[in-house]
């Protein structure tokens, strides 16, 4: 069965957003000529484990404007252009992304990824969307949490946990960049 992998870019007290709702801690480009092939290797590996995107609908606003146009994010920046995408929102009718196939609006994400975890597949990628996160989380559809941890704080903004969590460590990788990965099963 697929699993519903949750991804964020966090500080090192848990912050997944600015008070502004901004994410200037972001590090380890991993695009550029000086990344670490380490690092560059496991973001890769990581888009190549996906076919379907999860997005909430303030994360599909701030992105669909850039990366369906993002050339310069290479390869990489190709595969999340193709994967398959839908947009949790009540609001929206349609979400479109540029010349890629258009993203599906769901009014019942939690049906919806039940019946996506029930067809053949990768995993599916919960992308940012923290709001979207916790619903998921309380629904209890999310499997996996994947935190990219930047060597920075910030003290206050949006967390990644806000309540008790119990989870089981599945990898903590350290990169050269500072960048360290923490993955953990969500335990139910």
């Amino acid at each position: 069965m697929r699993k519903l992998i949750v991804q964020q870019w966090v500080t090192v007290d848990n912050i997944a957003a600015e008070e502004d709702g901004g994410l200037s801690f972001v590090s380890g480009e991993p695009f550029s000529e000086t990344t670490n092939n380490a690092f560059k290797a496991s973001v890769m590996g990581f888009i190549d484990s996906v076919d379907t995107m999860i997005l909430g609908a303030n994360t599909y606003n701030q992105n669909k404007d850039y990366w369906p146009y993002a050339d310069e994010q290479g390869e990489y920046g190709e595969k999340l252009n193709n994967l398959t995408k839908f947009v949790a929102s009540s609001k929206l009718d349609d979400a479109p992304w540029g010349d890629f196939p258009t993203a599906t609006v769901t009014r019942d994400p939690v049906a919806t990824i039940r019946e996506l975890k029930e067809q053949g597949g990768k995993d599916i990628w919960l992308w940012g969307s923290l709001r979207l996160m916790h619903f998921l989380m309380d629904a209890g559809v999310v499997d996996e949490v994947r935190m990219l941890v930047c060597p920075a704080s910030r003290g206050k903004g949006r967390r990644v946990f806000e309540d008790r969590q119990d989870l089981k460590l599945l990898e903590a990788t350290p990169f050269e960049n500072g960048v360290v990965l923490l993955r953990y099963e969500i335990k139910k």
